[in-house]
């Protein structure tokens, strides 16, 4: 099997056994196709086998190694685990660090069509699954998938013709929307929305947000406006901004508060992977519903 990627491409000769996954999503594919990551990469200091209700089965007990946090990879944990198989697909895997990282196995870098972490999440499960020699399987995996969002789509028509917005802020003053390439976009984009275009234009070459000051707020003013936030804190200190009150979307009550966790719904459509979207719709959906 050969995968082509952004470094080139990788032949396969046998189906792998011991997987590394490097993306920082990787293992939901990977589990979702039967095969349990020997290795994995930790992502906002949350062990990515942890808590997350759409993996916790699957990885029963028999977790991962952690190989590293993001893009920063520890070869030589990598090299101890004697993987045959390592996959990137949710990264910004380095040409040093695939070149470094071929001496010890088969590596597939991410998709080469797509902007790192800008992969529609097909893509990146086909990659993995063609990988994997899992074909077949991969494919029922995303029209399963598909056919979730379109049964949203179809039992709300009227979300078709309204503008969203996703946004967090991780400190007093500074505000972040996130582009049509962000997995979280994606997601509502898939639900139906439709994505503000000024915020694609605001943000950096390459990058999956717009950073925005309180005086650029009236960005997100849109049909609908979602707030990915770590704490009841964040939420009180957002909604006590004098900016922000003048936005239509919060005078007319048309934004939502979505924690990341505790309930998990904010991490499973930032993940927006073959495991987390239906719990993720299965969250979000009622929420939506409830926002005239």
């Amino acid at each position: 099997m050969t995968v082509e990627h952004k470094y080139g491409s990788t032949t396969i000769d046998a189906e792998p056994k011991k997987v590394v996954t490097l993306g920082l999503s990787d293992q939901d594919a990977v589990l979702a196709l039967g095969v349990k990551p020997v290795g994995s990469v930790d992502w906002f200091k949350e062990k990515p086998y942890g808590k997350w209700p759409w993996t916790k089965d699957k990885w029963g007990s028999t977790p991962p190694q952690i190989v590293g946090e993001r893009d920063e990879y520890n070869i030589e944990k990598i090299a101890a685990l004697k993987p045959d198989l390592i996959v990137a697909q949710y990264s910004g895997m380095k040409k040093e660090q695939y070149d470094t990282l071929s001496k010890i196995a088969k590596v597939v870098a991410q998709p080469k069509e797509h902007p790192d972490y800008g992969a529609p999440w097909q893509v990146m499960t086909r990659q993995i699954g063609k990988a994997l020699g899992k074909g077949p399987e991969t494919e029922k995996l995303i029209t399963d998938v598909d056919a979730r969002f379109k049964a949203v789509r179809d039992k709300h028509p009227e979300w078709a013709g309204k503008t969203l917005t996703v946004a967090d802020s991780f400190e007093a003053g500074k505000y972040s929307a996130f582009t049509r390439t962000d997995p979280k976009a994606i997601f509502f984009s898939e639900l139906g929305f439709t994505l503000k275009p000024e915020i694609d234009a605001l943000a950096k070459p390459g990058w999956n947000v717009a950073e925005l000051s309180a005086e650029k707020l009236n960005v997100l003013d849109a049909d609908r406006l979602v707030w990915v936030t770590s704490s009841t804190e964040a939420n009180d200190r957002i909604k006590a901004e004098p900016l922000y009150k003048k936005l239509k979307v919060n005078q007319e009550k048309r934004d939502l508060f979505v924690p990341y966790q505790d309930p998990d719904i904010g991490a499973a459509f930032s993940f927006n992977t073959v495991l987390s979207i239906p719990y993720a719709i299965d969250e979000i959906e009622p929420l939506l519903t409830a926002v005239k």
